[in-house]
């Protein structure tokens, strides 16, 4: 029924989305083929579950998504992040990870193209994203869960010691 693809970030610290949607599930891959994650949600009536990642490397998705709403825990509940988007017309806004360490989510659908910031000018990472009939609501998380999986490699990197 449709297939999302585009770029979450930069040239050199980015990951490219591609996802097929089937009116139910969205599945597909953020990153390349070595570095990355697999993504797959599940809409059913205005619930969304799914895994990002591995079962060990990796991300549970759980929560509520409408037209008008975006409320989805990614992770555990010890060790996650609430996404909190609204959807009015075009423009999805709202927060991730929480109120003081959270990111801005700031995203317009223009056409098929949703483009956008999530986080601020210095640490935030742009999206653009080709639609191809996913739903706006659906990709505006999905686009979330490609800047924490690109997050949390970049702090695992930061984490390794480096020669």
């Amino acid at each position: 029924m449709g297939e999302l693809h585009g770029r979450i970030g930069g040239l050199t610290q980015g990951y490219d989305l591609h996802a097929e949607w089937n009116g139910t599930e969205l599945r597909g891959r953020i990153g390349g083929r070595l570095q990355g994650k697999d993504i797959h949600l599940t809409l059913h009536g205005g619930d969304v579950d799914g895994r990002i990642g591995g079962r060990f490397a990796g991300f549970g998705a759980d929560g509520d998504v409408t037209p008008d709403e975006v409320h989805v825990r990614l992770g555990g509940h010890i060790e996650g992040d609430d996404v909190h988007l609204s959807v009015r017309g075009d423009h999805v806004q709202g927060r991730f990870s929480g109120h003081l360490d959270g990111k801005d989510v700031d995203l317009h659908r223009r056409g098929d193209t949703l483009k956008g910031r999530i986080g601020g000018v210095v640490e935030g990472k742009d999206v653009h994203l080709d639609l191809g009939g996913v739903p706006l609501e659906l990709a505006a998380l999905a686009a979330v869960c490609a800047y924490k999986a690109l997050e949390d490699e970049q702090a695992s990197g930061a984490d390794e010691p480096h020669s």
